[in-house]
């Protein structure tokens, strides 16, 4: 066994990275924007969701609470199927013209991160104490500035929320691969990219789409930590009175 195609691969990954290639530039700027699009669409749905969840006390919302978490896990090869079917011609959904575009990878990828974001998003108001809740409410606030000012608090689980739904986004590959096709120009994003020049043996692409890959989920991931771990320690400061 040769490591030689490895390390040929790698070194022409960097240099296509170096060099800005514009294939590489083109795919990574639609996956930006195609998971940017999906996170901003499921936020809009999602956190009024994980709000009313954290904060209600309706009747059945125990199963709704488990019902979203088990959406999570959701295989992304059912879920694509089902929307495929949703936007293909004969679809009931067909009339919008979905399949094989950016847009539709972008509603599909949508779904498939709203049960994150309700779900995160429920525990980290849940986690706030019920106190807080009170006392806003006594000093005349409405429900909407209630839920405000408690979304304000628990801001740092909710952005963890956002953020791993946006990576969630940006890595999937069953979705976009079935909704969009990997057209080349159109709708080739990160993920199919990869599949399709591993398959062709064009490893120096390949390894050059899977760092930048990384590079984004990493730097978010470590981003989000950072600035909740500062967060949490100056809460931790000020209460202790450091």
């Amino acid at each position: 066994m040769s490591w030689q195609p490895i390390v040929d691969g790698v070194a022409q990954a960097w240099h296509l990275i170096a060099t800005g290639d514009q294939q590489v530039v083109e795919i990574t700027v639609r996956s930006l924007q195609t998971s940017s699009m999906a996170t901003v669409m499921a936020a809009l749905v999602a956190l009024p969701l994980g709000i009313v969840i954290g904060m209600g006390s309706f009747r059945g919302r125990e199963f709704v609470k488990v019902l979203f978490n088990a959406l999570v896990g959701v295989p992304t090869v059912s879920l694509g199927l089902f929307l495929w079917a949703m936007f293909s011609r004969d679809g009931p959904l067909g009339v919008l013209d979905l399949l094989y575009t950016v847009p539709g990878i972008a509603v599909g990828e949508a779904v498939l991160i709203i049960p994150i974001i309700v779900s995160f998003t429920a525990s980290a108001i849940e986690a706030k104490d019920e106190k807080l809740r009170d006392l806003v409410r006594t000093l005349g606030a409405s429900d909407f500035e209630t839920a405000m000012a408690v979304l304000r608090e628990a801001w740092g689980g909710v952005s963890l929320a956002l953020v791993s739904s946006f990576n969630r986004a940006f890595a999937e590959l069953g979705i976009a691969m079935m909704l969009g096709a990997n057209i080349r120009g159109l709708t080739r994003v990160l993920t199919t990219a990869i599949s399709l020049e591993t398959a062709k043996g064009e490893l120096g692409l390949s390894f050059a789409l899977s760092f930048i890959l990384l590079a984004v989920v990493l730097s978010l991931n470590f981003i989000v930590g950072y600035v909740g771990r500062s967060h949490w320690f100056g809460d931790l400061q000020a209460r202790s009175g450091w």
